[in-house]
């Protein structure tokens, strides 16, 4: 899964996405804090490779993407829409492939401008990304070759406060960097950075009106967090061997961000500081039990604005969730499985 797999839809109910074989599953709390429903089929009878994108947007709306199989040898990436949690998402739409025709080239990645349209981004054939995204006034444009090269592992695509999408990439050498200009048009690349980041950690954050945050993990084994225009700068030695999941809440009247990642341990490890103000030190507490090693880790708000952590383990199908309590400081509840 590459995003955030677990989100609040605009009606406050929680849903989760989960492969599941060739296809993906979503399941959505009944009520908020509820029940939740049984998994459920996303997009149709379509069989689809193993991993997908999920982006949202601020109009609450969950866009996806993966791959399909083709013909024998090919494949093509598709997309579905999901608008509210207790409806069914949209059949799997097929967008072609960023070098019209071949097998899969990497794990695509989504997200959704101010004006509701997803942009899938995908790593090309030649090692740079590729990006198709919808019409202001329905469909899709053509795929865009957005260029760079030796791209690997996964790419983190954000949207920005602004409105303005935005995409990350680890490369030989350092990271990646394109952004939106104005409303609509193609991302251009910007500023990079040489760094040795480890392909398959990053993950972006919308941290102010005008600041994306990158977390990435280096080949020391430090989480680091990046913006551009700035340095990079070193965090908290990271939990463990993935990407970190985030997001920004109130903790005490305070505007902070909240991490997590399974931890070499197996548990979840979490952390938080003062949003943009890394200097402040950031420590790891885990929690829960102990998972299997596929395991990953999302977060998200509830309907009340408070941090809500999911855990899901592809081989088990055991998914778990915990929310925090209502006391000062980030305590959580006893983990349960859903």
């Amino acid at each position: 899964m590459n995003g955030d797999w677990l989100i609040r839809g605009r009606d406050g109910r929680l849903t989760v996405y989960l492969p599941s074989g060739d296809a993906v599953l979503c399941r959505a709390e009944r009520g908020p804090a509820g029940s939740w429903d049984a998994p459920r089929t996303v997009g149709g009878t379509q069989k689809l490779h193993p991993g997908v994108a999920v982006g949202q947007g601020a109009d609450g709306y969950a866009h996806l993407a993966a791959w399909r199989p083709t013909v024998p040898g090919e494949s093509g990436l598709v997309h579905s829409t999901h608008f509210r949690p207790r409806l069914a998402p949209l059949d799997w739409v097929p967008i072609g492939h960023p070098d019209k025709k071949g097998d899969r080239t990497g794990e695509p990645a989504v997200a959704v401008d101010a004006q509701g349209r997803g942009y899938v981004f995908v790593r090309t054939k030649g090692g740079g990304v590729g990006l198709r995204n919808q019409k202001e006034k329905g469909g899709w444009g053509p795929w865009q070759d957005l260029g760079g090269s030796e791209v690997e592992g996964e790419l983190a695509a954000v949207t920005g406060e602004s409105g303005l999408v935005e995409v990350y990439a680890a490369a030989a050498g350092g990271i990646l960097h394109w952004r939106q200009e104005e409303p609509g048009r193609t991302p251009v690349r910007g500023e990079g950075i040489d760094v040795p980041a480890r392909p398959g950690t990053l993950r972006a954050l919308a941290t102010s009106a005008g600041h994306t945050t990158l977390f990435f993990t280096d080949t020391s084994g430090d989480l680091c967090a990046w913006r551009p225009g700035e340095k990079p700068v070193t965090l908290i030695a990271s939990a463990g061997p993935g990407p970190v999941s985030s997001v920004r809440c109130e903790i005490e009247g305070h505007d902070c961000t909240v991490l997590a990642q399974r931890s070499s341990s197996g548990r979840v490890a979490f952390a938080a500081y003062p949003t943009e103000q890394e200097s402040a030190g950031a420590w790891w507490t885990e929690s829960g039990p102990r998972l299997p090693a596929d395991a990953a880790v999302s977060l998200a708000l509830d309907e009340h604005d408070e941090v809500v952590a999911a855990s899901l383990s592809p081989s088990t199908g055991m998914l778990l969730l915990t929310r925090r309590k209502d006391e000062p400081g980030l305590a959580l509840e006893a983990w349960r499985e859903i």
